[in-house]
């Protein structure tokens, strides 16, 4: 660690993925371009996982993967959560969904028995940024249905008509519980915030055939059966809370075990970050300048910035109006 530069606030490069449901309006939500001329679904814009690791793009540890910064700077990283995590254990992504996804649900940490090794359950939450007269989220089951209805729906083509949605509108927020039915699609975007997970259980894909295969992209109907939460009932835009109103607007949108989210709409300067514990902050729109205790970086829609615990505190000044995510873990 001698040689190793200090720590300071990291930037990342976006891993674009292919997605059949996928568009291309993630070229207007980053800075980075869009590979090739296909369906991009998701920008995953912070990812600490074997197959798709996080690259740093500022300061001397760029080109780092994010895996090698946390166990070089373990402490200085984490802070009070470094005894509790060797990764980092959110995944973020924006999500370009042009056509529909699969009705999908994911598992929780309790059914050990469908995550593969090293996996963790899946609870996730949804920050609308475009959206369409056609856009529209399921999200839930209606109230009454069963296991056994469920399967007989899937049988006959129905399945539609047993879940909840809703047209969602720009800023809302909607908070997805593993063992919650969803999709979303109809040129809605979002940005998605999760757990470290990439366990997902198609129920029904629309009767769609992939381009790239030729062929129906795999349904595992029993385990997502098994997982699904059919006490739920249907789930609708969260009511976020607002805690201040000056400098900027600040709201709370997502109040989870596994992750906290605040948003900050406004053009004057504000405090972000926290003191020994690590935040992360997305830039859904606008610019801005941060200020912390190693200089100051600019700030542009689409980035995510990893503010570790031994930075603490930073200083956002907005070059006019900006919409800014700040993600904690909580400590209890």
């Amino acid at each position: 660690m001698a040689n190793e530069p200090s720590i300071y606030p990291l930037c990342f490069k976006p891993i674009y993925q292919y997605r059949l449901w996928g568009g291309r309006k993630l070229a207007h939500v980053l800075t980075t371009p869009l590979p090739g001329d296909g369906p991009i679904g998701e920008a995953w814009i912070l990812s600490d996982r074997d197959d798709f690791a996080s690259e740093v793009v500022n300061g001397p540890l760029a080109g780092t993967k994010i895996g090698d910064v946390l166990k070089n700077y373990h402490k200085p990283m984490l802070g009070k959560l470094a005894p509790r995590f060797e990764r980092f254990p959110l995944l973020l992504k924006f999500l370009d969904a042009r056509e529909m996804l699969s009705v999908q649900v994911h598992p929780a940490d309790s059914n050990t028995n469908l995550l593969p090794k090293g996996e963790r359950g899946k609870t996730e939450a949804w920050v609308v940024m475009e959206s369409e007269p056609e856009s529209h989220i399921f999200a839930g089951m209606k109230a009454g249905t069963t296991a056994e209805g469920l399967r007989a729906a899937l049988a006959n083509g129905t399945v539609e008509d047993d879940l909840a949605s809703f047209s969602p509108k720009v800023g809302e927020g909607v908070f997805l519980e593993a063992g919650t039915v969803h999709a979303l699609g109809g040129g809605v975007v979002v940005f998605e915030v999760q757990q470290n997970s990439d366990v997902t259980f198609r129920l029904y894909d629309w009767n769609r055939v992939d381009e790239k295969t030729g062929k129906p992209r795999e349904l595992h109907i029993e385990q997502a059966i098994e997982c699904t939460n059919f006490e739920r009932g249907p789930v609708g835009p969260v009511q976020p809370t607002v805690e201040s109103e000056a400098p900027v607007l600040r709201d709370q949108m997502f109040s989870s075990e596994f992750f906290e989210l605040w948003r900050y709409r406004g053009d004057a300067a504000f405090a972000c970050g926290k003191n020994d514990e690590p935040r992360v902050l997305v830039c859904l729109s606008g610019e801005a300048t941060l200020v912390h205790s190693k200089g100051e970086d600019k700030v542009h829609g689409g980035d995510v910035w990893f503010i570790p615990a031994d930075i603490g505190k930073c200083e956002c000044r907005p070059h006019g109006e900006i919409t800014l995510l700040e993600i904690a873990i909580p400590i209890d």
